[in-house]
C-alpha cells in the first residue's frame, strides 16, 4: 500500500488533533505524516501495517507512531460491526526537552519502529484516551501529556525492524500501494513473482531487491506472513477445519501450512485454535 503523504490540518492556533473515526471500514491507505500519533482501536479486528511490521489488530489496542512512519490498520470487511477508533495527532516538538519530560520522550524516540502496548497495563488509561477528542486548548495538551507519561512506564511490544525517519521517495510509495493491494485481492491463490513484477514495471531479480529492501524480508516470506495472520484469524473466528483454512489462505500444500504456521505462530494450527478459544 502507498504511503501517502496525509496532510494533517492543524494550523497556527492548535498542535494537537484529536478525533473519533467510525465507519464500515478504515479507508486509509498505507500513509504517513510528520505528526506523531496514538491509535486506540475501539471496535473491529483484521491486519495492521507499521513500517515494515505486518500482523492481526483486535479492539482494544493502543499504538504510539512516532512522526514519518507508515502505517495503516485493514480491517475484515466480512464483519458485522463498524471499524471504530481514537486517533490522536500531535506535532514534534511541542513537549519541552526538559529533564523531567526524559521518559516521554525516550517513548517517543522509541516509537519510530511503532509501539503496541501491553493491554492489562494501559487498561486503567482507555478511559483518558477516550476523552481527548472531547477535550480542547490547554486541557487536551495536559490530558494528552499525562497519557503519555504514564505510557512511558508501561511494557510493549516494538513493531516494525526498520525505523522510518524520513520521509519515503515517492516511487517507492506508489510501488508498495500496488504490491499490499494486490495481496490483499489474492493472497487466497498461488501467487507469482513475474506478475508482481510487472504490476510495478520492474524486472524480477529488481524487484525482489526492492521490496527486500522496503520490507526487511524477501516478498514470500512476507506473505506466508500476512497469510498465516489470516489463518490465525479464522482459526478464532470460525469452526472451519484446519485444513480448509489453509486452502482458504492460498497453501496447496497443508504440510507447508502447518511448517510455515509453527514458524510465525510457535504452536500448530490446532493448538492455537485450543488456546485462544480457552
Amino acid at each position: 500500500m502507498k504511503p501517502v503523504l496525509e496532510q494533517v490540518r492543524l494550523g497556527a492556533a492548535q498542535s494537537i488533533l484529536a478525533f473519533r473515526y467510525s465507519d464500515e471500514s478504515f479507508d486509509a491507505p498505507w500513509h504517513f505524516h510528520p505528526q506523531h500519533e496514538l491509535t486506540l482501536i475501539e471496535e473491529s479486528t483484521g491486519t495492521k501495517f507499521i513500517g515494515d511490521y505486518v500482523g492481526p489488530y483486535q479492539a482494544g489496542e493502543l499504538v504510539l507512531l512516532r512522526s514519518n512512519l507508515p502505517h495503516c490498520w485493514k480491517n475484515q470487511l466480512e464483519e458485522e460491526c463498524q471499524a471504530r477508533s481514537v486517533v490522536i495527532q500531535w506535532e514534534k516538538g511541542i513537549f519541552a526537552k526538559v529533564p523531567e519530560l526524559t521518559p516521554l520522550l525516550s517513548l517517543l524516540r522509541a516509537a519510530s519502529r511503532g509501539l503496541l502496548f501491553a493491554a492489562e497495563e494501559v487498561a486503567t488509561l482507555i478511559t483518558s484516551v477516550q476523552q481527548l477528542p472531547e477535550l480542547k486548548g490547554h486541557q487536551l495538551y495536559l490530558q494528552l501529556l499525562s497519557v503519555l507519561l504514564q505510557l512511558s512506564d508501561c511494557n510493549y511490544q516494538t513493531l516494525s525492524e526498520n525505523r522510518f525517519m524520513d520521509d519515503l521517495p515517492t516511487e517507492y510509495s506508489d510501488r508498495m500501494s500496488k504490491v499490499h493491494d494486490f495481496v490483499e485481492l489474492n493472497y487466497q491463490r498461488k501467487i507469482y513473482l513475474k506478475e508482481l513484477a510487472q504490476l510495478v514495471s520492474m524486472s524480477e531479480q529488481s524487484f525482489s531487491r526492492f521490496f527486500s529492501k522496503m520490507m526487511g524480508r524477501p516478498f514470500f516470506s512476507f506473505l506466508n506472513e500476512y497469510r498465516i495472520n489470516i489463518a490465525g484469524r479464522m482459526l478464532v473466528d470460525t469452526d472451519w477445519p484446519v485444513a480448509q483454512i489453509g486452502f482458504a489462505c492460498g497453501y496447496e500444500s497443508l504440510p507447508f501450512f502447518h511448517k510455515q504456521f509453527n514458524k510465525f505462530k510457535g504452536e500448530s494450527p490446532s493448538r492455537f485454535r485450543k488456546r485462544h478459544r480457552g
